[in-house]
């Protein structure tokens, strides 16, 4: 077994190990709120999913014969580190805000009031981007195509993709609130400018 087939089944671990263990925060998220359980969903986790999760695992074990350099190796863990602490640290903190707002670990967040009587976060992580988690979760995509090496494109096929989902569904969800706030959405949006990726989009 390769280092690269360890560094793709770690990471894929730990992404199972923490939608396992947050379990509770998947119940505030566009998937159950708004998508409902459909073809969508049905489709994408029963057979989506475990074909684009597994298509790495499945690449290296076929193709990749040779271990990661340590320096290679060092500069993956470095980008799943990033991406997973920004997907962590802004899915936790926007759960932490919808569950209790009055949590000392968000309470000091900054936020913008809104006509229905609600709050938007415009500070902490949610102050960077409006989707700073799909930006996390993307990093993590890369670090888990990233031990394949560069010979061929098959592997990025999960990163690729997953970029359009993300934009697909940012899209989506920002009509969504556009039609929920009116007016208060276009002021959030002036103030928290960037969608996903940090002065990018």
């Amino acid at each position: 077994v390769t280092n690269a087939m360890w560094l793709v089944n770690i990471f894929q671990f730990i992404y199972v190990v923490d939608a396992l263990w947050f379990e509770q925060a998947i119940l505030t998220t566009m998937d159950i709120t708004t998508d409902g359980f459909g073809f969508m969903l049905a489709f994408g986790d029963l057979a989506w999913v475990p074909f684009t999760y597994s298509l790495q695992a499945r690449y290296i074990a076929t193709f990749q014969t040779a271990d990661l350099s340590a320096l290679t190796v060092a500069w993956i863990i470095a980008v799943q580190i990033v991406g997973f602490s920004i997907f962590r640290g802004a899915n936790g903190q926007k759960n932490k805000f919808r569950t209790n707002p009055n949590d000392p670990a968000v309470a000091h967040l900054k936020t913008l009031p809104t006509k229905r009587g609600t709050k938007l976060l415009i500070s902490g992580w949610w102050g960077i981007a409006r989707h700073i988690n799909y930006f996390g979760d993307w990093v993590m995509a890369w670090a888990w195509c990233l031990p394949c090496g560069f010979e061929h494109v098959i592997p990025y096929f999960y990163a690729i993709y997953f970029a359009g989902l993300l934009v697909h569904r940012e899209m989506r969800d920002e009509h969504a609130c556009k039609i929920k706030y009116g007016k208060d959405w276009d002021t959030y949006c002036s103030i928290v400018r960037w969608r996903i990726v940090p002065f990018i989009y």
